[in-house]
């Protein structure tokens, strides 16, 4: 059985004009310590699809599915209390803007704090020593002193490090990254990359990748979900999706790639879509 498991996800936004349908349909199944990677452009239901699992969306979204399950929980059945037990415990997520993400007005240092007493029940002391573990175990230079640092203070590589950190502070059995380096540049996103493949085999965490870079799909997953307009278009190993894609739109994504270019300027989407209807 799939550690994590959903089946016909639904999720409709209510608007002014009418229901928006972001996700339609979409399969995702994620196993004790396999990388999932879950990719497609901006605005195929990536993010939204693992949002519903966290219960992070609005009031406006309605999500239904056949099953949501984790472990064998239903997650849509959960009660508050339990679904606060799961979520930020044994389910996380590291989101795309990691200084958007902690507050400005707190040190790193206490919002991670504060995360280790309300999740694990710690006392401020053990607390603070676990908090400066983490800092470690992440690579944050200084953690003694960055403990005490604002947001603003530091850079954006290291509040994602702290990020990273708030992630796995409760030994996580899945984590989910959305984007984790979009906001990095270059040098730090290889640093980031390689620092959440290390920990996910250190903590032996299932780790769901969202990304729209087909670069670092080959680089870290198992398996690959094609996302497109809301809905799931192929699921594969990662070798064989490369190797021998079978629906259009990840040929499309393969063929954007800067390597793959064969003349002035690489397709886009639509135009290699175009092409292949042409054929």
């Amino acid at each position: 059985m799939s550690l994590l498991n959903i089946r016909n996800l639904t999720v409709e936004f209510a608007t002014a004009t009418g229901a928006f349908k972001a996700v339609d349909g979409v399969d995702v199944s994620v196993d004790k310590g396999e990388v999932l990677a879950i990719v497609g452009e901006s605005g195929s239901g990536k993010s939204v699809s693992m949002l519903a699992v966290m219960g992070l969306l609005p009031d406006t979204a309605t999500i239904t599915a056949d099953e949501m399950t984790f472990d064998g929980r239903d997650i849509l059945r959960l009660t508050p209390a339990e679904r606060r037990k799961l979520i930020g415990h044994e389910i996380t997520m590291i989101f795309q803007e990691p200084v958007a993400s902690l507050n400005p007005s707190f040190t790193v240092g206490f919002q991670i704090e504060e995360v280790l007493r309300l999740n694990l029940g710690m006392s401020r002391r053990d607390a603070r020593a676990r908090a400066l573990d983490l800092f470690r175990s992440v690579g944050i230079p200084e953690p003694e002193t960055k403990l005490n640092a604002y947001p603003h203070q530091m850079s954006g590589g290291q509040c994602q490090r702290v990020m990273i950190a708030m992630a796995i502070a409760s030994n996580p059995r899945l984590l989910i990254a959305d984007e984790p380096t979009t906001a990095l540049d270059v040098t730090i996103q290889k640093q980031i990359l390689d620092l959440l493949m290390s920990l996910q085999e250190d903590y032996g965490m299932a780790l769901i990748l969202i990304t729209h870079d087909m670069g670092v799909v080959a680089e870290t997953a198992d398996r690959v979900v094609v996302q497109y307009k809301g809905r799931r278009m192929e699921e594969a190993d990662v070798l064989s999706l490369f190797e021998n894609p079978q629906h259009p739109y990840t040929r499309a994504l393969l063929a954007a790639l800067p390597e793959n270019a064969t003349g002035d300027r690489l397709p886009t989407v639509s135009e290699f879509l175009l092409a292949e209807d042409m054929k």
